[in-house]
């Protein structure tokens, strides 16, 4: 069984806080997370509709059922619970209790965050990442057939083709899931509207625009857009407000956490495709942010990401921002080093006197220059300090 980053984080906040909670994508490996982490807990899953309907036809006698508490997984589908939940965890001194898990961020929902507050820790827990895949000596060849594979757990430990997998995953999320989160009258104008923010990944997000091409209306495009950042299907980057007296985009950047699921959208089915496919910048550069965000929520970091652009045309594709102290990162798919990589980084640099910065490349060559940045292939995002 590959072991998660997330793993000793979660152990930790098992001491600290009452009841932990992990969050994530469908398919994630939230549930072989923590029955590996906590196997003397019971594990009741809110899947089952025996279950389910027991917690909610008499959620004391549910949880009442459970002196030593449990693993409560997909338990966003009882919020009835919560409240519930709540008395229990206030009456007791023992930490980590209760384990909850959901595919979509109930912590969001704004009744359930002010029933958890200061007693629960939790974790946002994405698809594998790089160093996990390392880890495991699971690691595509290529780039490319990474960007086609993408990173969800069954097309690795499970060995299903992603052209198996990805497309029936696509069709569950839309029949189940999107009817639980909000009822979604029209399913074929949402999966029509998923495929086309698919081919958006790392562009700005325009709302008059996809909605004129969706045809739907402006707050139903918004809605949508909503609804596929809480079940962790897309993520919205912002702009960093640093404007260095110049005219800055205020949009933020659409970007979907998996590109295996940008591919089976876009309807690629083999990764040699990729190789010259229009996208592959844009694919690239979702895989890298996704792995600079993996390596801030496995870690428990904050997620500190940005990116600028002004209205000229100059953009950094990530700042990180700790506390004000800011650094600069470009991302090229390009296996060969180009001079023409660091022009923006320098100019932003000029403006911001700035001295670190890094080059997160499809190339072998590492090279600290002495202007600060250091160049390096983007598989040793585990090992620096970004």
């Amino acid at each position: 069984m590959l072991k998660r980053d997330a793993q000793k984080r979660l152990e930790h906040l098992a001491k600290t806080f009452k009841a932990i909670a992990i969050i994530g994508p469908r398919q994630s490996g939230k549930t072989t997370l923590v029955k590996k982490t906590f196997p003397d807990k019971s594990y009741y899953s809110l899947e089952n509709p025996d279950t389910r309907n027991f917690a909610i036809e008499d959620p004391r006698g549910f949880l009442k059922s459970m002196p030593y508490g449990a693993i409560l997984d997909e338990v966003q589908r009882t919020p009835e619970l919560f409240s519930y939940l709540q008395e229990i965890l206030d009456g007791s001194k023992e930490k980590g209790l209760f384990v909850l898990t959901g595919s979509n961020n109930f912590l969001l929902q704004q009744t359930i965050s002010q029933t958890l507050a200061g007693r629960i820790g939790y974790i946002q827990l994405l698809p594998f990442s790089i160093n996990e895949l390392k880890k495991a000596k699971l690691v595509p060849s290529t780039d490319e057939e990474l960007l086609f594979k993408g990173f969800y757990p069954p097309i690795y430990d499970q060995e299903i083709a992603p052209t198996a997998w990805l497309p029936d995953y696509i069709r569950t999320y839309i029949e189940r899931d999107v009817r639980q989160i909000k009822n979604v009258s029209d399913l074929i104008i949402f999966e029509r509207f998923i495929r086309l923010l698919a081919g958006r990944t790392g562009q700005e997000l325009n709302l008059s625009a996809l909605a004129n091409e969706a045809g739907a209306d402006g707050k139903t495009v918004q809605s949508w857009i909503g609804i596929l950042e809480s079940s962790f299907i897309i993520f919205l980057l912002k702009p960093h407000h640093k404007n260095f007296n110049k005219t800055i985009v205020k949009r933020p950047k659409l970007y979907f956490y998996d590109t295996g699921l940008v591919c089976s959208l876009l309807g690629i089915n083999h990764w040699e495709q990729i190789q010259n496919y229009p996208l592959k910048g844009a694919l690239f550069e979702t895989m890298v942010v996704a792995e600079l965000l993996k390596k801030r929520t496995n870690s428990g970091m904050p997620v500190n990401l940005f990116y600028w652009r002004d209205k000229t045309g100059h953009e950094i594709d990530i700042i990180t921002d700790n506390a004000g102290k800011l650094m600069p990162i470009e991302i090229k798919s390009g296996k060969t080093f180009q001079p023409d990589f660091l022009k923006n980084i320098n100019y932003w640099k000029k403006l911001s006197h700035v001295k670190s910065s890094f080059l997160l490349y499809g190339g072998e060559q590492q090279q600290q220059r002495s202007d600060g940045t250091l160049i390096t292939n983007w598989r040793e995002i585990a090992e620096l300090e970004i």
